[in-house]
Parts: structure tokens; sequence; C-alpha cells
């Protein structure tokens, strides 16, 4: 299709017997191919806006929709879930919340059969999700008997085997341990790149996926406040105005130009902060000399 994948239009929206409204005024487009990484604090109205993506708001959580929000040419108030979980996948924070059968390969099934795929479509989907997952160690064993990784990663392929456009996860790496988390970034990475994967991640811990994403929202009070790439919203001296704490790297980079040390970008990751500076100092030796 052409055009945005996610287009809103000044959307709102009051949950049932909330005075409040959770997100307000929301206007935004979301392209095929994008990382977009939605940062802001707590109840800032993050998982109200994914829950629109995936028509979750207004079909599933009653209240006060105003706007206009269509996904992949559906308008979301007139399409039901399920349809539009042929193009979203979502992915939630407790990946044990979303597994619900006795086997790895029964949950990646269930969606499958939902889509009334016939059998041999479905044992070809199964073979591809195993094989690029690798998946073949746990295909039989119960997801509660499964690493919170590993629980991660079979939740993100139970929605890859139905061949979304879009990937939604709310906080994905919450609950891991630091050498999960990265390995499920590198994954999303490797699923955006590959099969140009359309990707939203809401995520607090910044220095994992500010490397990799090309788009940087802030939200605040259900409002968006910054939207663009996400070196250049690093940039902002005032995002911890708005209950953004920057990654380290970006905090080291500004203390660095308080005292006159200039490079020549943002550094998102600490390799990239190490060849910075390793270039100034090399610059510098080189004038000495």
């Amino acid at each position: 299709m052409t055009g945005p994948l996610i287009l809103l239009d000044k959307v709102s929206f009051k949950y049932r017997g909330s005075p409040d409204y959770a997100i307000k005024d929301i206007s935004l487009k979301i392209h095929e191919g994008d990382f977009v990484l939605i940062a802001g604090p707590s109840g800032c109205g993050k998982t109200t806006l994914c829950r629109i993506f995936n028509g979750l708001i207004p079909n599933f959580y009653e209240g006060t929709f105003e706007g206009k929000a269509v996904v992949c040419g559906h308008d979301v108030t007139k399409t039901p879930t399920h349809i539009l979980a042929r193009y979203v996948g979502m992915v939630f924070q407790e990946p044990e919340n979303q597994l619900f059968f006795s086997t790895v390969e029964k949950e990646i099934v269930f969606g499958l059969e939902n889509l009334g795929l016939s059998r041999e479509e479905i044992a070809i989907r199964l073979k591809e999700v195993v094989d690029y997952f690798n998946l073949h160690s746990i295909l039989n064993k119960a997801p509660f008997e499964l690493s919170g990784g590993e629980q991660q990663k079979v939740a993100i392929a139970a929605c890859i085997a139905m061949k979304p456009k879009i990937l939604v996860l709310d906080e994905p790496t919450a609950n891991l341990d630091p050498v999960s988390a990265k390995e499920v970034i590198h994954l999303l990475h490797d699923l955006n790149r590959t099969l140009k994967i359309t990707i939203v991640i809401v995520e607090h811990r910044l220095e994992l996926i500010a490397p990799i994403a090309t788009r940087l929202i802030v939200m605040y009070k259900g409002r968006i406040i910054f939207d663009g790439p996400t070196r250049e919203v690093l940039s902002r001296k005032d995002l911890e105005t708005y209950g953004v704490a920057p990654p380290k790297t970006v905090e080291l980079y500004n203390r660095l130009c308080e005292k006159g040390v200039k490079l020549t970008k943002i550094p998102l990751s600490p390799q990239e902060l190490r060849k910075e500076i390793t270039g100034v100092v090399y610059a510098k030796g080189s004038r000495s000399t």
C-alpha cells in the first residue's frame, strides 16, 4: 500500500469512568520500515496509544474516542480486532500473560489457525519461524518452563508467523535480565532490517533502543511533545523536564560539551562514544605535533 501504515489525525481517548483524557490531540504518521521508539513517564499515554494501533481501542476498551485512526488502510473504529490482527502484532510487557497453550508449537499454530490457513500453509509458516528464531530445542516445552527471554522470543515468533506489517511492543524488556534484553532488541533490529517489518516499541531504557531506532517520540500528559530522528530528539537539553532520562552516553556527551570538548555527533552507544572520543584525542595529538 502507498502512504503511511499508521495515520492518526487529532485522536483523543478517555476511558469509560475516567474524568481525564488518556491521550489528547494525537496526530501521527508511521511509515513502512520505520523503527519507532516511544518514551515518556508512566501514565503519559504510551500504552493507550499502542492499543489504538491494533484496534483494542476503541473496540475492546470502552470510552470516548475522537478523531481519525487508520491502520494499513483500515479505520480502527469500523474494523474488528481480528481483522487488524492480520496487520498488527502486539507483544506485551509480561509474555506469560499472552502464552496460554501447553507447548510452544501450539502457541505459534493457534494464531495461524485463527487466520483460517490450510494445514500445508500452517506447516510452512511454523517451520519458517522455528528456523528463524531457532526454537527447535524448546518447541515441545510448555511456556512456563522457559526463561523470560525465551518467553518473549516465543511471543514475538507467534506474532511474526502471522506475517504482520507492524509489530508493536509495550516495554518488552522490562522484566528481562540485561543479556536477555539485548538478545530481544537484536532480534527486533534484525526483523526490521531483513523482513522490513515496521517496529513500534515502548521502552524506558533508551540506551537499549536508541542506537537502532530511526525515530523517537516523547509523550507527556497524553500528548506528543517531541517527534523526530532519534539523535535529534536526544540532543534536546529539556528531556528530563518531561520525565525522560537520556542514555548515559548522551549525558556524558553533554558534560564534555560543558567542558569545551566538542564531539562531531551525539553518541547513541558506547561504541560510538569510544570512536568519538578517540577521534578527538587523535586530532589533538596531531595538532600538538
